[in-house]
């Protein structure tokens, strides 16, 4: 890009030129290079910048080059050392830019890695230079994870219903939201805190819960099945008996934690901001369900993982026919939202967002509270017009054609009643389709998805359009993965292969469901839509990963915690790294990783292909895998403790 360009993009109305050519001397703003000298300290070897910008207290310096190099690094930071000597206070952002092409780099405040902003990649207006001054909110992870623990203890205190907790968060968050946003404020202080719960003191709890529900409506306008989204959260928040007990004080010292606690450290117009609202409320999510061993909450290091290995983009849509909470369907949104803004302009990525929101986001649920909780999800990361389904997912064919989803990222009930799977996946059940549980563990969904995968294609085929193949990654008991006991599960699994691809297995580690469920888990990859046998009888080899060391560890009252090295790194992003690595090459890795042909009578799990790396075993891995093997066969009845 040329240097006109590069001026008429940032806006020629903020252009500073002050000598000829259009550059800017430091030493003609000086008065002198003697004057420069003592301004800056130092006798300057580069004074004659390229370009320069100003707008309110922001300046935007650019040095142009043909093809910049790391050495150009230097120059720049003559320029900002001066600028900074001769302007005190002036928020700086500093650019290197081609000539012979678009490429720029970036950084904000100082030139160095820690401060360059590597999403920048291209030219913007000037007012989105100064808006990367204006965060209202500083991220902050540790404090909203300890502070989500002691904001569930003060609901205790209140007698809010364990059940109801996370539902009545979530809409008073949205509320407070809606106010900041509202108000105008650019940072949450003791003068908005006092401003708000002055008008909080001078209502009453009806008046409040008014407010709440005023907000959700606004926020729900357009979207679709409103009226059911606003009776769930009347009647589950809203109208609950001890929620309407709550007093005009109750609600103020609620209100109060929430935005002094919790909100004040997420700036949720950041992709970062976005990833700790969702950590948030799964935190939330686990710790009033912490006593329902059942329930498997989706880690959110896992969920973000799976959207990796689904390779989500913003050109992709994302589907979730059992989306509980809309942990899944948060993470993608995350990643695409994200994803707009690079290589994008403000303008551009704004409409790409929207896309996303309108189109790339879809869900189905069946259960009220959890459908709830999805609405109130996907509300506070700010789409509430997702087209998140309340219905069984087996009721939803043709809302799944007509999504025509590229990914379909899932954790599925593992425990579903059989009266609620319909009846063309039971015939072969025997005595087990009318037993408590869904004796495929789950798998009995992923084949629904298949039958909906090939209808799909029979009517692109129809229409004359190329057949689809849709990414599906999973979560799955390792029961599944084994299955050699259960003819059924056998048959599931050699179904699958038939009309579809296994691409991968991962062995996860035994408690990553922790606090929730104890189940075992794996995560499957599968390309729906493309026969695991290719038209020529050849079979690629699945992947398969014994990925059971994530770096995290469990600690009392908050569950599987992220833990990191000694340089304040996390150790999860270099196993994540690692992970992803092995399965997009496809490595054979001692201890960690392998390959194989599969059928469906095979075991799918890593642990039957990969070889041991002896080199890492100690007795206490011997002494580890007796006691499991002893704790199996009691389970199993074989022997019987004394």
């Amino acid at each position: 890009m040329d240097r006109t360009a590069m001026i008429n993009t940032i806006g020629i109305e903020y252009h500073t030129p002050n000598i000829e050519g259009g550059e800017y001397s430091y030493v003609q703003e000086a008065g002198s290079k003697d004057k420069l000298v003592r301004a800056s300290g130092r006798t300057p070897e580069h004074f004659k910048l390229d370009i320069r910008f100003e707008h309110k207290d922001v300046v935007v310096l650019i040095e142009t080059k043909q093809r910049f190099t790391k050495d150009d690094e230097k120059q720049l930071l003559d320029y900002l050392q001066e600028e900074r000597a001769l302007h005190y206070g002036k928020k700086i952002v500093a650019i290197l830019a081609n000539t012979k092409n678009d490429k720029i780099k970036v950084w904000q405040s100082e030139i160095d890695d820690e401060h360059l902003l590597e999403d920048e990649t291209v030219l913007d207006r000037m007012e989105h230079y100064v808006r990367l001054f204006e965060v209202s909110k500083q991220n902050d992870r540790e404090k909203v994870l300890k502070n989500t623990s002691d904001l569930n203890t003060l609901l205790h205190k209140m007698d809010i219903d364990e059940k109801k907790r996370s539902q009545f968060v979530g809409t008073t968050l949205l509320y407070i939201k809606d106010m900041v946003i509202k108000s105008g404020a650019k940072h949450i202080d003791a003068n908005l805190e006092k401003k708000f719960k002055d008008i909080w003191n001078s209502l009453n709890s009806e008046a409040i819960r008014g407010a709440i529900k005023g907000v959700l409506d606004d926020l729900l306008d357009g979207s679709d099945n409103k009226a059911k989204k606003i009776e769930l959260l009347q009647r589950n928040v809203l109208n609950d008996q001890k929620v309407r007990k709550l007093s005009t004080s109750n609600w103020v010292d609620i209100l109060d934690y929430i935005l002094m606690k919790i909100y004040k450290y997420i700036d949720a117009d950041s992709s970062e901001g976005q990833d700790i609202l969702n950590l948030f409320f799964i935190a939330f999510n686990k710790y009033t369900g912490k006593k329902d061993k059942n329930q498997a909450f989706t880690p959110d290091h896992i969920a973000e993982f799976m959207c990796r290995v689904a390779e989500v983009d913003r050109t992709k849509v994302v589907m979730d026919i059992t989306c509980g909470s809309g942990s899944f369907l948060v993470q993608a949104m995350v990643k695409e939202l994200a994803d707009c803004s690079r290589g994008k302009k403000d303008e551009e990525a704004k409409a790409l967002r929207k896309e996303v929101t309108s189109s790339h986001i879809y869900g189905i649920e069946n259960e009220e509270v959890a459908y709830g909780l999805a609405t109130t999800n996907m509300l506070i990361h700010g789409d509430g017009n997702s087209n998140i389904k309340f219905a069984s997912c087996f009721d939803c064919e043709n809302f799944i054609i007509d999504a025509s989803p590229d990914i379909i990222l899932m954790n599925p009930p593992y425990n579903a009643k059989p009266k609620e799977i319909p009846e063309r996946y039971k015939k072969d059940w025997g005595n087990s389709k009318n037993g408590k549980e869904d004796p495929t563990k789950g798998m009995v969904f992923i084949h629904y998805l298949s039958d909906v995968v090939d209808k799909m294609n029979e009517q692109r085929e129809k229409n004359k359009l190329s057949r689809k193949t849709v990414k599906l990654v999973v979560l799955l008991p390792v029961s599944t993965a084994i299955g050699s006991k259960s003819k059924i599960i056998s048959n599931e699994k050699t179904y699958m292969l038939e009309h579809n691809t296994l691409d991968a297995v991962f062995t996860l580690p035994d408690d990553v469901f922790h606090p929730g469920a104890s189940v075992s888990a794996c995560c499957m990859v599968f390309t729906l839509g493309k026969p695991h046998k290719l038209p020529d009888g050849t079979v690629n080899e699945t992947f398969f990963g014994y990925f059971k060391k994530d770096g995290f560890k469990k600690k009392k009252n908050l569950g599987r915690v992220e833990q990191f090295d000694n340089n304040n790194q996390s150790i999860w992003k270099g196993i994540e790294s690692e992970w992803l690595s092995l399965y997009r090459n496809k490595k054979s890795v001692d201890g960690l990783s392998s390959t194989a042909v599969v059928s469906g009578d095979d075991e799918w799990l890593c642990e039957a292909y990969m070889r041991t790396d002896f080199s890492t075993l100690k007795e206490d891995d011997f002494q580890q895998s007796l006691n499991e093997y002893l704790a199996y066969l009691m389970k199993e009845g074989r022997i019987y403790e004394s």
